[in-house]
């Protein structure tokens, strides 16, 4: 799924600990984390500060049009869009559309309807937690997200099932 060289960039990085372990494991990648909150920052340096292949953390905010980086040959983002605004998928899908390079993947992991319908019902529980906690939040429907995807030239791949009825899906811009 992955290149085998180049720039991935990961949106929303929370801790860095998904940073650290895809930069350790995959060292001839470059990896460019990302928080939009900045106390996240020192925790993703602490996790990557070691490693020769992590590049100092950005703060982006995937609703702007300029995210501060040129171009990515992968982006990555787990757990984001389901703890966020519908307008964060937008915004993240419609930037992937910008800054990945031709045939760069966009890997999202979490959990998603398919059909528009749960697939089990522990993601329907969590779906109304989230839609508890805020209205605008929740799990998507991955049949949503591949029409957004081709609104903006990120095509849908293919859905891999995950541990925990997670998926990562993956897109790919044209």
């Amino acid at each position: 799924m992955l290149p085998d060289t180049g720039t991935v960039l990961e949106v929303a990085s929370g801790t860095g600990q998904h940073a650290a372990h895809f930069a350790e494991n995959l060292p001839s990648l470059t990896f460019q984390p990302s928080d939009l909150d900045p106390a996240n920052h020192v925790s993703i340096g602490a996790w990557t500060g070691d490693l020769g292949n992590v590049e100092p953390p950005l703060a982006i905010d995937v609703r702007s049009d300029d995210w501060g980086i040129a171009a990515a040959d992968a982006i990555y983002c787990a757990n984001m869009i389901h703890i966020a605004p519908w307008a964060c998928a937008e915004g993240l899908v419609a930037g992937a559309g910008r800054v990945l390079s031709a045939g760069g993947p966009l890997a999202l992991y979490g959990p998603f309807k398919r059909g528009g319908v749960h697939t089990v019902p522990s993601n329907e529980a969590f779906d109304a937690s989230l839609r508890r906690q805020d209205p605008e939040w929740g799990v998507r429907d991955l049949e949503a997200l591949a029409a957004l995807g081709q609104d903006h030239g990120v095509i849908f791949e293919e859905a891999v099932d995950m541990p925990a009825n997670n998926l990562v899906v993956i897109l790919r811009r044209r």
